[in-house]
């Protein structure tokens, strides 16, 4: 069975789409601007259907892939929520190796994310990726569920909760010290906000990730950046040029990589946003940048 692609659906419908999930929009007002699109006997619900996530289409590790180990951790908060849990992945090999910090989207750690951090266990990085749901019972396993119980936390602490990963992972006996941070979507944000708090961080690799809100924060910004964005993002990108311009002003490495015709979301493998060859060349850049910066 062919799967479903963002071409298969009019832009309108993606930016709709892209509205609801990042909650710009309710349910509601996408059902009925969607509605107009629903042609051919596919209603609006169905619509949504089609493009809500299948998580079994996300697994390129599975988590008892005998090259990695995987496991569930709890870690200290003492700025944020106190106790913050976390899904740990690391090569099977023993020996040391760089830490590669993994933020989530806004609807929790669901199975995608504990897939990107046994993708990275694969590459040699030991993967913390933080479930900032955790302090309020942890991902539900519905994404409008997570999503509406991100939207209750108290975001200075999870921006706390996330910034705490670092020293934890960094007191990991398996971990070199050499430490990263990659993140999607609202994930993307985080990184960019880790980036301005940690100053020790190697790497940072957000994917359509906003800016920090307060842009006078990028003065403190020290690791070298990797920008990954989607072309049909406007949200996005219309905060770009400014973001851009206070990293050149303040002599920040970055490099920003657009990847022509993808929509948000793009490296995530379990939506019609989806797009194989992007993901596929965005992540090769990941890696490489990481090796670069956490190995070299």
């Amino acid at each position: 069975m062919e799967r479903t692609k963002a071409s298969d659906f009019p832009q309108e419908v993606m930016d709709l789409f892209d509205g609801y999930v990042h909650g710009r929009i309710t349910r509601r007002e996408f059902l009925d601007r969607a509605a107009r699109y629903a042609v051919g006997g596919v209603t609006a619900v169905g619509l949504l259907e089609m493009l809500s996530p299948n998580f079994a289409l996300a697994e390129q590790v599975k988590p008892d892939d005998a090259r990695i180990k995987a496991e569930r951790i709890d870690y200290d908060s003492p700025n944020g929520s106190g106790k913050m849990r976390g899904y740990l992945a690391k090569p099977a090999k023993a020996g040391k190796a760089p830490g590669l910090v993994v933020i989530h989207e806004n609807r929790g750690l669901n199975p995608y994310i504990e897939d990107v951090a046994r993708r990275a266990a694969t590459a040699g990085y030991v993967a913390l990726a933080p479930d900032a749901l955790a302090p309020v019972g942890g991902y539900p396993g519905d994404e409008d569920k997570g999503r509406e119980m991100f939207g209750k936390l108290d975001q200075k602490k999870v921006t706390e909760d996330f910034v705490a990963a670092y020293p934890a992972l960094k007191a990991r006996p398996e971990c070199n010290g050499k430490i990263g941070v990659v993140g999607f979507c609202m994930g993307g944000l985080y990184v960019n906000v880790m980036a301005t708090r940690v100053p020790e961080l190697r790497a940072a690799v957000p994917f359509y990730g906003p800016p920090p809100p307060n842009l006078a924060d990028v003065a403190r910004i020290k690791a070298p950046m990797l920008v990954q964005l989607a072309e049909n993002d406007n949200f996005v990108n219309s905060k770009w040029p400014a973001f851009e311009e206070a990293l050149k002003a303040n002599k920040v490495s970055y490099t920003m990589r657009m990847y022509p015709g993808t929509q948000h979301g793009f490296h995530n493998d379990t939506t019609p946003r989806y797009d194989a060859a992007a993901a596929k060349l965005a992540w090769e850049r990941t890696l490489e940048f990481l090796e670069l910066h956490l190995r070299g």
